[in-house]
């Protein structure tokens, strides 16, 4: 196979090198479970490749070229393992085999060097993982350099005369560089060019005997494509294709969203709760000053002194003159404590449960009956807010209220009042205590 492989190895890697410049992606692979400066256990580190290509002893640069100018391309293999280190910059250990081969012009002289093994350890640097724009680059350009072991054993023929030379074991250094393409998650198309500086002998000529070699060291090349597929649990990204800068901007825009986004949601819930409770207040004013509450008040606009009944509305009193000795005995006493006892409300609401309607009935018939006077006190724990508190106290007290008037009772009669968590009668650091302090006082008199 004869080919000029300077001229179009120089049309394949500028045309791959072009292509690089535009085919960026910015979130080609995964990142989920890696967290920024996190350990490299969040990644897979392993990965192994193999590749095939064209070996010869000329290469795409022009420079230590040989005066075996008639060159055979022959079929190479190789193979290797990586741990990467860091996202940019790995160890791999390789395998190159193969054969090289070739002719001087007037054919007077041709060799062919069979190559079963190479062993090497090199350091490969990716230069796509230093750009911070990218999670990972669809096309990572890559160079590495290293150092290792070489078989050869080397045939020279002369006219019809061959000569094998002892295979030999020398060192020798492999330079490598190309460019990986993702082409799926954990698996890179691995395209590169390897010059490989061997001993003096690799081509069977001897720079003491033979006039025609010049340099000391020879060169041949790997044109190669191959496989790069990473080990471990599929799940987790591959580090040589993680960005540890656009790793550490995604995890902060990511917090920043979802702060921003609390944020908003609480800003939104405090607009609501304040037209709530703007709602709530203007409910629990007073505008016709009977004593109802606007929230239960049917019959708005009630002139001042007319006896209401709790709804609001004005009720007819016959002209009779009732004369009731005001004396509150323990029977009465009772009758309040066991209402104060039973009295229960919704969870966080003014809704008086039914449980306490016999109780109540009870204490509004008490008030009919010895025309006496009621001061309501609402109390609570300090649990919440102090606006809160305050407003809940007295909407409980004004709940009472509206109940015993809707039973008959004189609402001018009954004062409603709530004082919040200002007045504990126990510790509000315990369950029981702010179970006594969560209370409506009935006063009579």
């Amino acid at each position: 196979m004869k080919i000029n492989l300077k001229k179009s190895g120089l049309l394949v890697a500028a045309g791959l090198f072009a292509s690089a410049s535009f085919a960026q992606n910015a979130k080609v692979g995964s990142i989920e479970g890696t967290t920024p400066l996190g350990p490299s256990t969040q990644y897979r580190t392993w990965s192994i490749g193999v590749g095939a290509g064209v070996l010869n002893q000329t290469n795409i640069f022009g420079f230590n070229r040989k005066d075996y100018n008639d060159l055979d391309h022959n079929v190479g293999y190789s193979a290797y393992i990586k741990k990467q280190i860091s996202p940019s910059f790995g160890f791999k250990a390789s395998y190159l085999g193969g054969k090289v081969g070739g002719a001087y012009d007037d054919g007077s002289q041709s060799f062919e060097t069979k190559t079963p093994w190479s062993a090497a350890l090199s350091g490969e640097w990716t230069m796509a993982n230093t750009n911070w724009r990218f999670f990972n680059s669809f096309i990572k350009p890559y160079v590495s350099l290293g150092i290792g072991v070489l078989n050869s054993e080397a045939t020279v023929t002369m006219g019809s005369t061959s000569t094998t030379y002892d295979s030999q074991s020398k060192l020798f250094v492999p330079a490598d560089f190309g460019l990986k393409f993702a082409i799926a998650k954990g698996i890179n198309l691995d395209l590169g060019y390897q010059l490989n500086w061997a001993n003096q002998k690799f081509d069977g000529s001897n720079p003491a005997v033979d006039p025609k070699p010049t340099f000391k060291n020879d060169l041949f090349s790997y044109a190669h494509a191959g496989l790069e597929i990473a080990l471990g649990d599929g799940s987790k990204p591959t580090l040589n294709n993680s960005n540890p800068v656009a790793t550490l901007v995604n995890d902060y825009t990511a917090k920043y969203d979802d702060l921003k986004a609390q944020r908003d949601a609480l800003d939104a819930a405090n607009k609501a709760l304040q037209s709530k409770v703007e709602s709530l207040n203007a409910d629990l004013q007073d505008d016709d000053g009977d004593g109802v509450a606007n929230k239960f008040d049917k019959c708005p606009g009630t002139p001042s002194g007319v006896q209401v009944d709790g709804a609001g509305c004005p009720i007819l009193v016959k002209n009779e003159t009732k004369i009731v000795e005001k004396v509150i005995t323990e029977t009465d006493r009772r009758t309040v404590d066991e209402a104060i006892k039973n009295l229960e409300f919704e969870t966080g609401k003014s809704v008086i449960r039914s449980t306490s309607y016999n109780s109540l009935d009870r204490v509004a018939a008490l008030l009919i009956e010895k025309d006496f006077s009621l001061k309501l006190a609402g109390h609570t724990d300090n649990t919440g807010s102090l606006q809160l508190n305050l407003r809940l106290s007295k909407e409980r007290a004004e709940s009472v209220k509206a109940y015993l008037v809707s039973k008959g009772a004189n609402p001018s009669r009954i004062e409603a009042t709530g004082y919040g968590p200002n007045q504990p009668i126990a510790s509000n650091k315990t369950a029981e205590g702010r179970q006594q302090n969560r209370r409506v006082e009935f006063t009579i008199y």
